[in-house]
């Protein structure tokens, strides 16, 4: 993240100089030696340590929630340096679950310590599937890379990770011979990580250009006025497009400037899409472009205002019989949003609650940036809220608020008391005989509330 748009608070990740920096290093340094694998070849140290992580499919299905109840972090740590061991192993499908393993448990927890140590070792993981394996393989390593750059935050640490995986990642994002769905999660994951890490004002412009020159490649033909039909880059170019407009967040005025010039006028060619993914996708690029440019310039004007105008309120009223009733129905809320964006200037904003805190999402900018972070992390989102200082500082929510145990047993509720309840309001025809003095009055209201 360039330097004029990073917070002012500090984060865990944070100046690259010092001892714990140098520590990192040497404490990931030792695993530089080891040899690329094969399908063909595995070593023995690796085989070895395989058999007691038979199973990795398991943990990459149920995520780290049953250690968090059941076990200690201690298990968790073993259970991840097994996985990491894993992605050295000579079946692919190991390799992939045990990418997906490690995944799921950074998204879920904050592993930051942990995964500083091995740094140097998660990097070589993810680059050896990126290079070596298979369109699955690529997509699980490049959704590990996304979350890891998430876990260490902008410094050098993840400054570093970028410039191993970063030509790579392109690599695959221009290569036409990859597998689209491969493409796709590179290009995600390149721009969400340039978002993080970049410091460097002229790599930042480059990654741009780079997603610029695959989404525009959906751009409506002059002479053709049939509308666009949608192929199978249709979801490339998606992805593409949402995470370029993201790194737009973050450039400089005068480059939103040229930006805007040189898209606002093309963009809503992709109105016309029979993809009604694109159509979501280029009308809230729409509304996000329009609110930077009325940052930038108070008296921006739009010449072509009523015939945009007229678009946006046809796809907010849509009822060709053709469409799935769901795509129509999708279309149309997030439509008529746009429409207010570009027409009133108006922002319907939205609450997100995680522990005994609220954010509210009050504009197309930090939209489009939690959406993303929520892609990325899955379920795992409230709990970075709560605890990643990298994504608190993004949505300026201040320091984690720390909550001692008494106040968070105070929140709990078991799961058992939480399906009596919801039986006794919902009128359940199952016999569930339960007296009602068996719910106190303060977690009546706790469920109520919550």
């Amino acid at each position: 993240m360039p330097k004029n748009k990073k917070r002012n608070t500090p984060h865990r990740g944070g100046g690259g100089g010092g001892a714990g920096a140098a520590a990192a290093v040497a404490a990931g340094g030792q695993h530089r030696n080891v040899q690329p694998f094969s399908d063909e070849d595995a070593s023995i140290e690796t085989m070895s340590h395989c058999s007691g992580f038979s199973d990795p499919a398991s943990f990459a299905e149920d995520g780290p929630e049953v250690l968090d109840e059941e076990g200690t972090q201690e298990d968790l740590e073993y259970k991840l340096k097994g996985f990491i061991d894993l992605t050295f192993d000579k079946s692919a499908k190991t390799r992939q679950a045990a990418l997906e393993g490690i995944k799921n448990a950074m998204a879920s927890k904050i592993l930051y310590e942990f995964i500083l140590e091995r740094r140097i070792t998660l990097t070589d993981s993810i680059e050896r599937c990126l290079k070596k394996g298979k369109s699955d393989e690529q997509r699980a390593a490049a959704g590990l890379a996304c979350i890891l750059c998430v876990q260490l935050g902008p410094g050098i640490e993840s400054e570093e990770v970028l410039k191993t995986l970063g030509p790579i990642l392109k690599k695959i994002i221009c290569d036409g011979t990859a597998s689209i769905q491969a493409r796709q999660a590179c290009a995600t994951c390149f721009g969400v990580c340039c978002f993080i890490a970049t410091d460097d004002i002229t790599e930042l412009y480059s990654a741009m250009e780079c997603l610029e020159n695959i989404f525009t490649k959906s751009y409506h033909k002059e002479k053709d006025t049939n509308g666009i039909c949608s192929t199978p880059n249709t979801v490339l170019h998606i992805s593409s497009l949402l995470v370029w407009t993201l790194l737009l967040t973050i450039c400089p005025t005068n480059e939103v400037k040229k930006k805007l010039e040189m898209h606002l006028h093309k963009l809503p060619s992709l109105l016309s899409c029979d993809d009604v993914n694109m159509r979501i996708a280029a009308g809230e690029s729409l509304a996000l472009l329009f609110e930077l440019a009325r940052e930038t310039d108070n008296d921006f004007y739009y010449e072509d205002m009523e015939s945009l105008t007229q678009k946006l309120r046809a796809l907010a009223t849509d009822g060709n019989k053709h469409r799935a009733k769901v795509d129509k129905r999708k279309q149309r809320s997030v439509f008529r949003d746009v429409l207010r964006a570009v027409e009133e200037r108006d922002f319907p904003t939205e609450t997100v609650k995680f522990g005994p805190e609220r954010m509210y999402i009050d504009c197309w900018v930090k939209k489009q940036t939690y959406d993303t972070f929520k892609e990325i992390l899955g379920t795992g989102m409230q709990y970075h809220l709560q605890s990643n200082e990298f994504l608190r500082n993004v949505f300026e929510l201040g320091p984690p608020v720390m909550l001692d145990a008494a106040t968070l047993k105070t929140m709990k509720i078991s799961r058992f008391e939480r399906v009596g309840f919801k039986n006794i309001l919902l009128g359940s025809k199952r016999k569930i005989k339960l007296k009602i003095t068996f719910f106190t009055i303060k977690q009546i209201l706790t469920i109520i509330f919550q």
